[in-house]
């Protein structure tokens, strides 16, 4: 997800001389070194000073600039988040702030490295839409929307290594909506981010072993939710599923619930989620995922009673 950040950003700005980057000591790979060398007043690193970051990149907005704000996901959003309100969402201001390794990609580095209740808390911001694309081709569709937005973004973002899932997608990618990115008739899956390979095996295995066909759903605008579209999946399913790298208070999972008690919906709902705790646990981002229940056979036992 980076390179293919990186290789869209170089792109989208190369086109428009509006647009900075502002880094806080990382820098995304590949073609940002271009970015870099071929416009370096647009490159601004200021080291680990992450509330500069967030006040300098509002600055630029009042200029008439377009700056994307970068850095690891959990410290573009908790260290400054008193500038992230009233520097970016109270004046409204067309600042993405972008965070890398959302969720538990950064596993080995622990706790403090990892960024389990961001969609909450960027939520609660008003004039705040958040996006949260699930794999590279839908990253490359969200720079291009970002960069073209007249507001505050989150642009949530994976890490490294994660799988092209939507190139034979039904529906197309769209700001606000959610988007089939697989069909089926029996059971619907909704997820975003790098976790919906996860959601791709759960929906292999119960075609497999129960010749259960699984609808995919990437609800990749995580804010504003598309509510009228879910409503009306929560309404055509008998059994809908929804997987997130992300606690469950201010999720995906907690807002879809609160849809589905206001509808009166009659559907079984299963929500998989992060716990609602710090676990003591080091290994790889599968294994805290496992830790944290989010695992196929966790989620199939549940669903299908394996």
């Amino acid at each position: 997800m980076r390179d293919a950040f990186a290789r869209t950003f170089y792109d989208v700005a190369k086109a428009d001389p509006r647009i900075f980057m502002v880094v806080a000591d990382i820098s995304p790979a590949s073609k940002m070194t271009n970015f870099k060398e071929e416009f370096p007043t647009r490159f601004v690193d200021v080291g680990v000073a992450e509330q500069t970051l967030i006040g300098l990149s509002a600055g630029l907005a009042l200029r008439g600039y377009k700056p994307f704000a970068y850095t690891i996901a959990n410290f573009t959003i908790y260290r400054p988040f008193e500038q992230v309100r009233n520097d970016l969402c109270y004046q409204n201001l067309p600042v993405t702030v972008v965070g890398v390794g959302g969720g538990l990609s950064y596993a080995s580095l622990g706790g403090t490295h990892h960024t389990m209740e961001d969609v909450s808390v960027m939520s609660a911001l008003p004039n705040m839409s958040i996006l949260a694309p699930c794999d590279p081709l839908e990253v490359d569709e969200s720079v291009k929307i970002a960069a073209a937005y007249n507001g505050p973004m989150y642009l949530r973002l994976g890490k490294a290594g994660e799988p092209n899932l939507t190139a034979e997608a039904p529906e197309p990618f769209a700001f606000g909506k959610l988007r089939m990115i697989r069909p089926g008739s029996d059971i619907c899956i909704l997820s975003y981010g790098p976790i919906m390979k996860l959601a791709f095996e759960v929906a292999s295995v119960l075609q497999r072993d129960n010749s259960l066909s699984s609808a995919i759903f990437s609800v990749s605008t995580l804010k504003p939710l598309d509510r009228e579209r879910i409503e009306s999946l929560l309404r055509a399913f008998k059994t809908i599923v929804i997987i997130e790298e992300h606690v469950e208070r201010g999720g995906l999972g907690a807002q879809v619930k609160q849809i589905a008690w206001d509808m009166g919906a009659a559907c079984k709902l299963y929500t998989f989620h992060l716990r609602d705790e710090f676990l003591h646990v080091y290994g790889t981002q599968d294994d805290l995922r496992r830790a944290h229940g989010l695992s196929a056979d966790c989620i199939l036992r549940a669903v299908a009673g394996r």
